[in-house]
Formats: C-alpha cells, sequence, structure tokens
C-alpha cells in the first residue's frame, strides 16, 4: 500500500509516494519495507526496538516517545490505536463485509459464540468464531495465531478478519475480553451486536478495582449497533441503564425481560426450558446441563433475534449445538463414575459447575481444582470457601502456576476451605491430583477437572509444558 493511502495527513513528505509492505510490533518479525509500531507493554517497550526493526527493514517507524533512528518516525498519542486505525485501513476493513458480534461477560463467552454460531448455521449462513479456544470458520480452524488468549490484538484481528473474508463468512462472532477493551485491541471495530453475559470477580491483578473491571466491560455498548445484557446481573442492569446503544434486549430468567426462559429442569442430557418471547413460549432445549447454561442459551438467543433470525430458528440452532471443548465436558471413561473437565477459573465459575453437577450427579461431587499464579489472589480463598461449602470432597491443586510458588497458592485456597466442614487435600502436583481422585470415585460420583479446561498445556515458571487432562485420565486408568 502507497504510505500516504495508509498515513493520511501524518505521512512525513519522505514517505510520500513510497511502499508500505505491511505493519508489525514485534521487531523479529519485521520485513523489507514494514512499518514498525513502538507499543508499550507490560513486560517490554517496544520503543527499546525501533533500531532492530530498522536494520530489519522498517521503512518507518510509529513511536509515542522520542527516539533516534536512521528513518522516518511519526509521533502518535496513543501508538495501540494508531495501530488498530492503520491494520484497518491497510486490510482494507474486512469487517465491513461481514455482521460482527462482539460478546463480554466474566464467564459463558466461549459458550455463547458457539450457541450463536449453531442458531446461525442452522439458518444457513457462513459463520467465524475468534476466541479462546480457536478462531475457525465453518468446520475449518484458521491458521492466523493470537499472542493473547481470548481477544487478539489490533493487528492480528485485522489478519483474522481478512482471512474470515476469504473464507466466505457472513457472520462473525468473537469473545471480547476486558483487557481487549482496556488496551483497544478492538478499538475501531463496530459491531452488528454486543452481549453482555455476567460480571464477578476475576482480573483484579489488571483491572484494580471492580468497578474499573465493569467499565472495561460496558464499552462494549458504546461501539455496537444493537445490544443484549443478561438483565439478571445487576451489572447488566446497569449497562441497559446507561443505553449506550439505542436498541438493548433484556434476557434472563426475571419478570422484567423481553426474552426469558421458565419452566426449567435439568439433567445429564441437559436442559429443558420455555423460552417466552413476544407475548409467546416456545419449547427449548440445550445438551448443555446447568443454570448457568440456560443464561448463556438467552443470551445467545438474544445476539440471533437481534441480527433477524426467526424464534423458530434460534430453537432448533440451540438444540443442534454440541457441547464445547472444556466446557462441562465428559471425558469417556467406560467407569461407573463420571469424569467432567470444565474450564471453571473464577469463583462464579466454580460455584456454577459444582451446582450444574449436583444437579445430576447419583453420588459424590469430587472437586479437583486450583488457582493460576501471577493472577487476581484475592480469588484463592472464596474459591476455596466456595469448594468446601459445595462439594462432598476437594481436592486443591496446581492450576497454573507461572513464577509464583505453587505450595503457596494452595494454602491460599486453603484458607477458605477451612471456613466450611468440607473434607477435602492438599496434592500440589495436578498429575497426582487428577490420579488420587481416580482412585478414590465410586459408582454414581462425578469428578470434576476445574480450571483447565480446553488449555493442553501447563505453565511453570515461564515455560509450558504439555498436560492434557484427557489424556492424563486415560493414562491413569490404563496404568491402574
Amino acid at each position: 500500500m502507497i504510505a500516504n493511502e495508509l498515513f493520511g495527513e501524518m505521512c512525513s513528505e519522505e514517505l510520500l509516494g513510497k511502499d508500505i509492505t505491511g505493519i508489525a510490533y514485534d521487531s523479529r518479525k519485521v520485513s523489507e519495507g514494514n512499518v514498525f509500531i513502538c507499543i508499550k507493554g507490560y513486560e517490554t517497550d517496544g520503543h527499546r526496538f525501533a533500531a532492530s526493526a530498522v536494520e530489519n527493514g522498517a521503512a518507518a517507524i510509529i513511536a509515542e516517545d522520542e527516539i533516534d533512528v536512521s528513518v522516518p518516525v511519526m509521533y502518535v498519542k496513543n501508538s495501540r490505536r494508531t495501530m488498530a486505525e492503520l491494520a484497518c485501513r491497510f486490510y482494507g476493513d474486512p469487517a465491513s463485509k461481514f455482521s460482527l458480534v462482539g460478546i463480554t461477560g466474566t464467564n459463558g463467552k466461549t459458550t455463547s459464540t458457539y450457541l450463536i454460531k449453531s442458531i446461525l448455521e442452522t439458518a444457513g449462513k457462513r459463520v467465524g468464531i475468534i476466541g479462546t479456544n480457536q478462531n475457525i470458520i465453518g468446520d475449518k480452524v484458521l491458521l492466523t495465531k493470537s499472542t493473547t488468549p481470548t481477544t487478539p490484538n489490533a493487528l492480528e484481528l485485522q489478519q483474522l478478519f481478512t482471512e474470515m473474508v476469504n473464507n466466505g463468512a457472513q457472520y462473525v462472532v468473537m469473545e471480547v475480553s476486558s483487557h481487549a477493551l482496556e488496551l483497544d485491541r478492538v478499538y475501531g471495530c463496530k459491531f452488528d451486536v454486543g452481549v453482555f453475559t455476567n460480571l464477578t470477580q476475576d482480573h483484579l491483578d489488571f483491572h484494580k478495582t471492580m468497578e474499573n473491571y465493569f467499565n472495561a466491560k460496558a464499552k462494549l455498548f458504546d461501539i455496537s449497533e444493537k445490544g443484549v445484557v443478561n438483565y439478571d446481573d445487576e451489572s447488566g442492569k446497569r449497562i441497559y441503564e446507561k443505553g449506550s446503544c439505542a436498541d438493548i434486549m433484556r434476557v434472563g430468567l426475571g419478570a422484567e425481560c423481553d426474552l426469558k426462559a421458565e419452566n426449567i429442569s435439568f439433567s445429564s442430557r441437559g436442559a429443558d426450558f420455555d423460552m417466552v418471547y413476544g407475548g409467546k413460549a416456545y419449547k427449548a432445549h440445550i445438551q448443555i446441563p446447568g443454570e448457568f447454561s440456560v443464561y448463556n442459551a438467552v443470551c445467545a438467543a438474544g445476539a440471533a433475534l437481534q441480527l433477524g433470525i426467526d424464534i423458530e430458528t434460534v430453537i432448533e440452532g440451540l438444540a443442534n449445538a454440541v457441547g464445547v471443548v472444556g466446557r462441562v465436558e465428559v471425558v469417556p471413561t467406560d467407569t461407573d463414575y463420571t469424569v467432567i473437565i470444565d474450564y471453571a477459573h473464577t469463583p462464579d465459575g466454580l460455584e456454577n459447575i459444582i451446582n450444574c453437577v449436583k444437579g445430576f450427579a447419583e453420588g459424590r461431587t469430587i472437586t479437583v481444582f486450583g488457582c493460576g499464579g501471577d493472577r487476581d489472589s484475592a480469588k484463592r480463598a472464596v474459591m476455596g470457601e466456595i469448594a468446601g461449602r459445595l462439594s462432598d470432597y476437594s481436592i486443591i491443586t496446581s492450576d497454573n502456576p507461572r513464577t509464583e510458588d505453587p505450595e503457596k497458592i494452595v494454602r491460599m485456597i486453603e484458607e477458605g476451605m477451612k471456613k466450611t466442614d468440607g473434607e477435602y487435600i492438599l496434592i500440589t502436583d495436578r498429575r497426582e491430583a487428577i490420579g488420587c481422585a481416580l482412585d478414590m470415585a465410586k459408582k454414581g460420583d462425578v469428578i470434576i477437572l476445574a480450571g483447565k479446561g480446553q488449555e493442553t498445556y501447563q505453565i511453570i515458571g515461564k515455560e509450558k509444558f504439555d498436560f492434557d487432562e484427557r489424556i492424563e485420565v486415560y493414562k491413569h486408568l490404563r496404568n491402574r
């Protein structure tokens, strides 16, 4: 792309008419003719690598702070926002070629994206997903990798949008994290529908306060044409009352909701309920059990209705949706007890999955869980208390300890467990903890392996080690 087309009024005279071959924020990935954008991160600062970028062929630099290099430098107030704007321009605004749905909230984002995908595919649409588990369109996993776990940064996001367009996407449904909204990863995006699932304690290591966390989530509705909010959640009510976008649908179980679920019944096969909309009740079924799954279903249904999908197709699409990897995922074990893997890594998520299992378990509920290191430590004792209060037996173990001492994390969780009468044991090694749960399980029991979900690794120190809980279960049962 010609520099003056990419940079517009900020283009320096030295660059006029010159070709810009790409955009990069990692100096190691700069190639001849790229523009390098200096991004200030938490562990490093891109300004330190501007000279390396020039050595690798950068034709221009975008920076916030003064630097001394041999190529033109354009100074901006916010390099993250500038990267978002330039990436959108460089790739030809790919999101304008499909309908974009964004989902934010502490829990339920991943499942809701897949439920919406199922509804839209039932309506005959071609749908892409961007999120925690993977980036896909239809059944095809896309090659573009994200450096962030939930929402890609602005450059990678535009690359993914381009890949979606190239693969014929009519709709893209994406998870939008609070980090993404706060750090301008979705700056410049316009969502056809924004969805809010819930807000519970998480990420306070980053946001510091729940009010900051809420404000970050609420930003999605400043950039959405229509909205859907879980109106049973107090934060959902606040977003609705704020009225950032003109058309917000209230969903939930309460009487004030525009779309609500009534007469709910649960089993190990899922949930059945009446979906009430426009004064009529429709029989609905989802294959994922638990009240939280019903909330995900009405959020997904609301998004589809806001997109113009008819209610009958919505009901059919929900019934067609299969379980999501790492979300109430049953591991086939050929045993007389059940093993479930779930991503629950927040207090609310853990409470939801335990209550869900207790709704259909014929025997004991055995919960194996830990908390991640270098993350919100305030939730550790809270999760210990929840597990102790609700589980028949708990095994406190490691999650991703990262650079923290795993023994210390386990002891912090135990402080909450001690406030209850719950039976428990501490086994810091997660592999041993899983083996202990499998050895103690009896007929009718349900083992919950909480916290890892779709992850097939464990982060110890700053290294990732292969660790797939499904494989660990199979190995232990085979060796036993």
